[in-house]
């Protein structure tokens, strides 16, 4: 059983029915039962319970958290997969214990319930609430930020309730168990990395903020810096000559290295790398050299200094980052789609990019983007 489009999720969640999402395979690579929590009745509730197993949460949007002062349960969160839960509530009035499915899924609808206000909610109780971050899963790609992302795009309140699907024996159940499992309950199932993509494909995420030049040894270059909305940083493109009218311009997409593009760090490449690019854009009379932070799902958490010294933080970022690692999939998807804004705001379509690692890059074609050649650096 394939895994369904996410146009085919939307419809489901649209018509307030169930689908299983799946989780990438670096994280607890998972399913999870997944509902608008516009659509949360004490059926649906049930058959999470009886069925799913695992604990009933509702994802929300950061604005609905904080319309309701739903405080994090932890501070200083050590968990895992930096999971955000909030303080447990029940709905204040229309509830017995709090813990009947028709009771959570009472407590579900007030919480998404547009007009309800803090005094709704009776504190502690037994609804997990769970924040998603801001940017959704182009900025963390789990479940509570899937779950938000699918109901804010089929144009529900960005709420979800879900429940992660376990085993007769109590394990958690992988991606075989759970074709199984959506073939048994008639259920789609849809995966988080797919979603990433869709998003990328999908959605503006770049504006140009800036525009200047810069000369350096290799010449004179236009700059155009940009920023991004599901990030604080900012990128940067070096244009050199008018690659937009070439069939097919030179591009280099380098990800920011501080120690090795600054300070030249003996660790890595990096230097060399951008100034061989930039001398190869120059030789060729045009092309595009796009400055990218490295901001996508999971850097600030290795690319931090308490990672270790030097040597050790450039080593984790490298094997975090690796491009045949999930980890790196997720990066090079981020990096994939801002840089193809980037190249399309500049009024490039098709290009010859300069790697040293030749790989198939997906989601181009949403951005009106070609890959003719990689050539080496």
């Amino acid at each position: 059983m394939p895994f369904a489009s996410i146009p085919e999720a939307l419809e489901e969640i649209r018509a307030g029915r169930m689908l299983v999402v799946v989780d990438d395979e670096d994280r607890e690579n998972e399913g999870d039962l997944t509902l608008a929590a516009e659509f949360a009745t004490p059926e649906a509730i049930n058959f999470m319970a009886l069925h799913g197993r695992g604990l009933i949460c509702v994802a929300l949007a950061p604005e609905i958290c904080d319309q309701l002062a739903l405080p994090l349960m932890s501070q200083v969160n050590t968990s895992q997969f930096g999971t955000a839960f909030c303080e447990a509530v029940d709905a204040a009035t229309g509830v017995t214990t709090g813990i009947s499915a028709a009771d959570r899924a009472r407590t579900i609808q007030v919480i998404i319930d547009p007009a309800s206000r803090p005094a709704d909610l009776a504190r502690p109780g037994h609804m997990f609430p769970l924040r998603a971050r801001q940017g959704g899963v182009l900025v963390r790609s789990g479940q509570t930020e899937a779950a938000v992302d699918l109901a804010r795009l089929a144009g529900l309140r960005p709420g979800g309730v879900i429940c992660e699907i376990m085993n007769d024996d109590g394990t958690m159940a992988r991606v075989p168990h759970l074709i199984e499992f959506c073939r048994r309950h008639g259920l789609k199932m849809a995966s988080v990395a797919d979603l990433i993509r869709y998003r990328m494909e999908h959605e503006r995420l770049i504006r140009r903020a800036a525009e200047g030049t810069l000369t350096n040894e290799f010449g004179l270059f236009r700059t155009y810096s940009y920023a991004s909305s599901i990030d604080p940083e900012t990128h940067l493109a070096l244009v050199y000559g008018h690659p937009e009218q070439r069939d097919a311009a030179l591009v280099r997409m380098h990800s920011r290295c501080t120690y090795g593009d600054v300070f030249g760090s003996a660790e890595c490449d990096c230097r060399n790398i951008l100034q061989r690019a930039m001398r190869r854009i120059v030789e060729e009379g045009a092309g595009v050299l796009v400055y990218l932070h490295q901001t996508g799902p999971g850097i600030r958490q290795i690319a931090s200094p308490e990672a270790g010294g030097l040597p050790q933080l450039i080593s984790h970022t490298r094997e975090y980052f690796h491009y045949k690692s999930p980890a790196g999939q997720r990066l090079l998807q981020h990096e994939t789609g801002v840089g193809a804004q980037i190249l399309s705001d500049l009024g490039l379509q098709r290009i010859r990019l300069l790697t040293n690692h030749p790989r198939k890059v997906v989601g181009l074609e949403g951005f009106g983007i070609e890959i003719i050649a990689q050539l080496p650096v």
